[in-house]
């Protein structure tokens, strides 16, 4: 039985996009970024086609999300990095997955939960997030020193993310590199020097050189999708995604017929509607009512009145449709989640990240 819809994920664009992307660091080692499910792509899938393409490096935000992987059989250099006080640090460190400490207190915790675990450091280099700065890191620095003298742990990686890579002319980014570069050295001052020193994340791995370091952490162009609309790099990067739905529903309507809640779209003239059987419910974004688009075929649809939960109606013109026919509502061969983030006032990282609900994934591409 064919899916209403359906989000079609090639694997094989999701490689090519990780070796593109290891060509642009080559003399860095190179971290998937496969927290939330994958932006959405489905994380033990894009996990495992990461690795055949040669990362080196998994990364994801929550222990949860490491633990999944190895319960999916991942076996490979995994770092988490977010955590709340009381996080299960027991089950990931006996899981040899590195953790991050952003602060004396965490590392404390850290400690506490295991022996001699692989623990990251992270500092906070003006995006103002997680991480330690000032006296901060000066502590943190301090407590992991004296932690590596008496065997308690074993400090592999310092890392830090940029706030504006997006904007490569952006003074923030310099600043920011050089606060790095300086809490780095203050952790070898101390007699700490890990192996890994990481900043960069896409948008930083595809236009600042100067940045790559020892690894880069590649997230949202691993999956086909420019960091910004208006970045420009020398990168070819294939959407990995392609959302899919059969038209539920075709009718044809008068000139002054109004569509959907509100009645925010009328028709100027006799049309035709499809109804797309997809709604916020799964992740479609309601603020792109009556300006988001489908394709039908070659041509483009207009979304016509107000996103609902479960379904969306286009204007499909005098097009000649039929129920059942499928529509592209993002990807090759129509609009891009980009476009779609533009409709609804948001970033492409949404669009794709919040897909779920009803919708099921195909994959493409698979070893």
């Amino acid at each position: 039985m064919a899916p209403q819809a359906e989000a079609i994920v090639d694997l094989d664009a999701y490689r090519s996009n990780i070796e593109t992307l290891a060509s642009c660091a080559p003399g860095s080692a190179l971290m998937a970024v496969v927290k939330a499910d994958a932006y959405g792509h489905g994380m033990l899938q894009c996990g495992r086609a990461a690795r055949e393409a040669g990362a080196d490096w998994l990364g994801v935000a929550t222990i949860a999300e490491a633990l999944a992987l190895r319960k999916g059989g991942d076996t490979g250099n995994l770092l988490c990095w977010l955590a709340s006080p009381g996080a299960d640090f027991a089950s990931a460190i006996a899981a040899d997955v590195e953790v991050t400490a952003s602060s004396a207190e965490q590392l404390a915790e850290i400690l506490a939960a295991a022996e001699r675990p692989k623990v990251q450091l992270k500092v906070d280099t003006g995006l103002s997030r997680n991480g330690a700065h000032g006296e901060q890191w000066t502590a943190l620095v301090a407590a992991a020193a004296q932690a590596q003298d008496v065997g308690k742990a074993e400090i592999t990686g310092v890392w830090s993310h940029f706030a504006c890579a997006d904007e490569p002319a952006h003074p923030a980014n310099d600043e920011q590199e050089s606060v790095f570069l300086k809490a780095v050295d203050e952790l070898a001052a101390a007699g700490v020097t890990p192996a890994l020193r990481h900043l960069s994340n896409s948008a930083a791995t595809l236009t600042r050189p100067s940045a790559h370091l020892d690894l880069v952490r590649v997230g949202i162009a691993s999956y086909g999708i420019n960091p910004d609309r208006a970045l420009e790099h020398d990168a070819t990067l294939v959407p990995v995604m392609t959302l899919q739905a059969r038209l539920a529903a075709v009718k044809r309507v008068t000139a002054g017929t109004s569509v959907s809640y509100g009645h925010t779209w009328t028709a100027e003239r006799d049309t035709t509607l499809g109804l797309v059987p997809i709604g916020y419910g799964e992740g479609i974004l309601r603020t792109a009512s009556n300006r988001g688009e489908v394709a039908h075929g070659d041509r483009r649809a207009p979304v016509a009145g107000t996103i609902c939960m479960d379904q969306f109606v286009v204007d499909l013109g005098d097009s000649d449709a039929s129920r059942g026919d499928v529509v592209t509502v993002f990807g090759p061969g129509g609009p891009s989640a980009d476009d779609w983030a533009v409709a609804a006032g948001t970033i492409a990282y949404e669009v794709v990240t919040r897909l779920g609900g009803r919708i099921e994934r195909t994959y493409r591409g698979s070893r």
